[in-house]
């Protein structure tokens, strides 16, 4: 069995289902831990649709009201990959970007601009996501891929053949499409309301492997965070994880301090690193582009805690990776060059933050990394 492959476990039965909440759900104090084989069997009775809604909200939260185990993190997510469809794209390496699912509702994202850049630059990368989903219910790059006339939900198949066409090198992968089971459970989510597990281990899928390696890139807002996601690629057999301490949990640093970020590469321990932004022209007074105070609110949303109309909000992030990739100074500029600097180095194709950043810079001057960008948006 490969490293990226996995063996089918049994769906929980009504009594260790019955077993499991009276252990997970007992308070701060008696409440007992669950084995791996528990864990996995118990996410894959919510992804069946097989234990009643409440017994699986009690579940979730009983887990977070505990905290959640190595072990329990590792059962739910080999589950999670259990229902993914997975597709090796026809490039030796490949890099999964994953930022937070539930979206931005303080910043406008700029990640989407890095994609063709980094394709420019010799490197075949895919955003993961979705188009709505709690606790913030902020603007995602499905929304801003829609905005822009893009088709967020192409099959795996399609991404896979759109990262090793020469032209495009990117794309974006929907959890509906390639996990419909979890993303099955946004309403469930929006019920229960605090963070479960599922936010944990689901920015850990890459349902686009590459046929040699398999990187993956994400962000994390609070501290703990970093042991977890380091132990999760280690779990799953990745290649390379870089986690960014970025702007709302994304991918993208701040832009008025160091970055920091944490490295972990070929089975070995995950290392710590700040890179000073200085020496790359990037050190702004901003940490990124605050969403506009113009931006419509929310009217009558569908998941209570949406702040902003989305639709409107995507068309105004499209615009600005659209500028950015047409060499406009900005945040989103700064984050096209900042991230594909960061992923450069971090998988070896190039020695120095300063290169890195010298070639994403001429990569979009050229006007490679827009004809990219447009070439994989107007693909059917």
């Amino acid at each position: 069995m490969s490293k990226h492959e996995i063996e089918v476990t049994p769906i929980a039965s009504p009594e260790l289902i019955h077993s499991v909440i009276q252990r997970v759900a007992t308070g701060p104090e008696l409440s007992k831990n669950i084995s791996y084989d528990e864990a996995r069997s118990m996410m894959n009775a919510l992804l069946s649709g097989s234990i009643d809604p409440v017994q699986a909200a009690v579940f979730l939260i009983g887990l977070r009201m505990k905290r959640e185990t190595d072990t329990e993190l590792q059962g739910i997510l080999d589950a999670l990959y259990e229902n993914t469809s997975q597709v090796a794209a026809n490039c030796d390496e490949v890099v999964a970007f994953s930022d937070p699912f539930n979206g931005f509702n303080r910043t406008i994202p700029g990640s989407l601009a890095m994609l063709p850049v980094l394709a420019a630059c010799g490197i075949n990368g895919y955003l993961t996501g979705v188009d709505q989903v709690g606790p913030k219910y902020g603007v995602t790059h499905h929304l801003i891929l829609q905005a822009l006339g893009g088709n967020p939900l192409q099959t795996m198949q399609t991404v896979a053949e759109r990262l090793s066409e020469p032209t495009i090198g990117w794309g974006y992968a929907d959890q509906s499409v390639y996990c419909k089971p979890l993303y099955q459970l946004v309403d469930l989510r929006a019920k229960i309301v605090k963070r479960p597990a599922l936010s944990t281990t689901e920015v850990m899928i890459t349902p686009i492997t590459g046929e040699a390696k398999t990187h993956l890139v994400s962000g994390y807002v609070h501290k703990p965070y970093r042991q977890i996601y380091a132990m999760l690629a280690k779990h799953r057999g990745l290649d390379s994880l870089l986690l960014i301490r970025g702007t709302e949990g994304g991918v993208i640093p701040s832009f008025r301090a160091k970055a920091h970020f944490v490295r972990y590469i070929d089975n070995k321990d995950a290392e710590e690193h700040d890179a000073d932004l200085e020496p790359l022209q990037l050190f702004r007074s901003y940490r990124a582009e605050d969403i506009p105070d113009s931006t419509p609110k929310a009217l009558a949303p569908k998941y209570h805690g949406t702040q902003w109309d989305n639709k409107a909000l995507a068309a105004y992030c499209g615009q600005q990776i659209i500028n950015a990739l047409n060499g406009e100074q900005g945040a989103a500029y700064d984050a096209a060059v900042l991230g594909t600097a960061l992923t450069l180095w971090h998988a070896g194709k190039s020695p120095t933050l300063i290169e890195a950043t010298t070639n994403a810079r001429n990569a979009i001057a050229s006007g490679e990394a827009l004809e990219r960008f447009n070439n994989g948006l107007n693909a059917t």
